[in-house]
């Protein structure tokens, strides 16, 4: 399937990849996380939709690693 000649697969990339960006330009470190949490899901998503899944597994560890620091620093109480 493609929209304007990019395939699904090459969206779901630019997208994670724009918001992992956008996540960078926030003062707030709550929705710096939160933001790159959500392109963290949408780059794990990117390795699971590769026509190899041994091709997206490196992508997949590290953003799934990335997503449960992110989880990790949002849900900890604060002292």
């Amino acid at each position: 399937m493609e929209i304007l000649g990019i395939t699904l697969l090459e969206w779901v990339g630019y997208v994670a990849s724009l918001a992992v960006l956008i996540s960078f330009t926030m003062k707030d470190l709550r929705k710096l996380r939160m933001i790159n949490g959500i392109g963290c899901l949408l780059f794990v998503l990117y390795g699971f939709m590769m026509p190899e899944l041994r091709v997206g597994l490196p992508i997949i560890i590290t953003n799934m690693a990335i997503l449960g620091i992110n989880i990790y620093h949002l849900t900890r109480s604060k002292k």
